[in-house]
């Protein structure tokens, strides 16, 4: 099992202009090595957007059609890739959504300290809301650049101000719920739906 990494201070840095090609890279290397159960790889999260502060850890979403089955099958792939799997197994609930917690349900793999770049794995079933959001955020922020210098700076305010990256997690999603009731509507006036991008 992966560490428990919500413990540690949380460390958010300026946007490194490399970010965006280095995750999709990584995101077309996991698509290949983890075969056809992995329908789509995305490279998301705030490295995916430029001018965003950010962890320097990157956020990839598998988009898969059985938990359970690319669960089994991705095991040895990612083992030997530096991976290691992850305790967490459900996504946070956007507050006020009413959902089943169940429909936010994946799999997640973590790889610290390696030489490819540290990696947040995140696998989500396809048309899931969890698979989604993620999506849906980090494709208003990069139809909307101007947004993008207010949530850096609170991301950056908020990890000098707080004690680990549980805290960070816990204080931050509250802001993502917000963000997301912003982006909804505009996903229905443009007829936004997720397109792949690895």
């Amino acid at each position: 099992m992966a560490a428990d990494t919500t413990r540690t201070r949380p460390v958010v840095v300026p946007y490194d202009p490399a970010w965006r090609e280095r995750g999709a890279a990584l995101g077309r290397e996991l698509r290949s090595a983890l075969g056809p159960l992995a329908v789509r790889c995305e490279h998301i999260g705030s490295t995916s957007i430029p001018g965003m502060a950010a962890k320097p850890v990157y956020d990839l979403q598998v988009s898969v059609d059985d938990l359970d089955e690319a669960a089994r099958a991705f095991e040895v792939p990612l083992a030997e890739r530096g991976f290691e799997a992850s305790p967490y197994r459900q996504d946070h609930v956007p507050a006020g959504s009413g959902d089943d917690p169940a429909r936010w349900a994946k799999r997640l793999w973590m790889r610290r300290g390696h030489a490819d770049g540290d990696v947040n794995l995140h696998v989500r079933c396809v048309g899931s809301p969890n698979e989604r959001l993620a999506l849906l955020f980090r494709d208003w922020f990069l139809a909307h650049p101007e947004a993008v210098p207010a949530y850096a700076a609170f991301k950056l305010t908020l990890a000098d101000a707080v004690p680990d990256v549980g805290t960070y997690a816990d204080v931050k999603d509250p802001v993502v719920d917000l963000i997301v009731t912003v982006a909804e509507p505009w996903a229905a006036a443009t007829g936004w739906a997720p397109q792949p991008r690895i």
